[in-house]
């Protein structure tokens, strides 16, 4: 027996979120999904994630939510944002800041599964080592459910593909977020986990990496601050299916989705 998870890449402001309403319940269909998750960090006009967004993507379908450094952007509504258990933020984040880094969920059909949420520090902030933290949540979740996935939000592809060495056999997926860039390296390691090194992102492909062509250029060139929009053309859906083993929580399968909107 087996079990189905859709893991939805960054999601870019409302045309991401019109992407997810509109096309969830058909992938669900599909491929037999038996849970949901997404990664909503930019959710919230391009950056940051608020109550109201949250529930409407939770509205979708959605049944979890990762984050990553943009969790922070809407400062005022953090606390509330990251009360809610079925939102996390990197477990290596130092002690006392809001939220939590792992969650457990329960499908429909009664199978827990536990996902945890991993910072990276390679040009990124310099955080608690995403490694010994890992070693450390896993131990503790495997308590729990041997199936355990991780989105690990890095910059480097590198950092991305030594973790998923580091924990291979010992969770079941590990997928990268945060370049907003998919990646065509989805496979099954060694021990039977399932690695891609990003997922990709929800949102306009009319873009840089979802803001607006016409700012971020100008940001290059001027090097000055700029207001970011998110723009509404070419919108496409970035995920991945991984399929795994109920009872080992060893990886089955794994398959890409770019699907235009």
């Amino acid at each position: 027996m087996s079990i189905t998870i859709l893991f939805i890449g960054d999601i870019i402001g409302k045309p991401g979120r019109q992407a997810l309403s509109r096309e969830l319940h058909r992938l669900v269909d599909r491929y037999a999904v038996d849970l949901v998750l997404a990664n909503g960090e930019n959710a919230a006009g391009g950056f940051g994630l608020t109550v109201e967004v949250a529930r409407e993507l939770f509205s979708c379908g959605v049944h979890g939510m990762t984050s990553g450094n943009h969790i922070w952007d809407k400062k005022e509504q953090v606390p509330l944002v990251l009360a809610d258990h079925r939102i996390v933020r990197p477990a290596n984040y130092p002690e006392g800041v809001p939220g939590r880094g792992s969650m457990l969920l329960t499908t429909p059909g009664g199978i827990s599964v536990a996902v945890l949420n991993l910072e990276g520090r390679v040009y990124m902030k310099n955080l608690e080592c995403p490694f010994r933290t890992a070693d450390r949540e896993i131990e503790r979740l495997r308590q729990e459910t041997p199936i355990i996935l991780v989105d690990f939000h890095a910059e480097a592809t590198s950092e991305k593909a030594a973790l998923g060495w580091y924990l291979d056999g010992r969770v079941s997926a590990l997928v990268g977020t945060h370049t907003h860039v998919q990646t065509a390296d989805e496979r099954i390691l060694t021990k039977g986990t399932a690695f891609m090194s990003d997922v990709g992102m929800t949102g306009s492909f009319d873009s840089v990496i979802g803001i607006g062509k016409e700012q971020a250029i100008g940001k290059f060139l001027t090097q000055l601050p700029v207001k970011f929009e998110v723009p509404k053309k070419d919108i496409r859906l970035n995920g991945v299916v991984v399929r795994l083993d109920r009872s080992t929580g060893r990886a089955v399968s794994i398959e890409r989705i770019n699907l235009s909107c």
